[in-house]
């Protein structure tokens, strides 16, 4: 039987093949959370994501979010800079897709591996 000392240093070490988060991808995380931790932009990730067309010109976000087209930009911005949207733009305008796999790599992260 183990003392408890030998127990007291086991329950803290993780298990074999599991992997913690290094600080920077921690921080990288984080920014990407932050990102979606608002409800306009969740709004637009599922405005963008829905499209037939696989993309949304900044043009119809206004309308549909009830916002300025100032504060759309502020949003779509932080979307870009956090990896989660492209941006391309068309003359006057620009139009925004979903970064492929950008949130099943954050789903990932969320979803428990299975234990060998």
């Amino acid at each position: 039987m183990a003392s408890s000392s030998e127990t007291e240093s086991l329950c803290c070490v993780p298990s074999i093949g599991q992997e913690s988060l290094l600080g920077t991808e921690a921080e990288a995380l984080a920014a990407r959370f932050k990102a979606l931790a608002d409800p306009n932009r969740l709004r637009i990730l599922s405005i963008v994501s829905t499209s037939p067309e696989a993309e949304t010109c900044v043009c119809d976000l206004s309308e549909p979010l009830d916002l300025g087209q100032p504060t759309v930009s502020h949003h779509l911005k932080i979307l870009v800079e956090a990896g989660l949207l492209n941006r391309e733009k068309r003359g006057v305008w620009a139009y925004y897709s979903l970064v492929p796999g950008a949130l099943e790599s954050l789903a990932a992260i969320l979803t428990p591996k299975p234990q060998p």
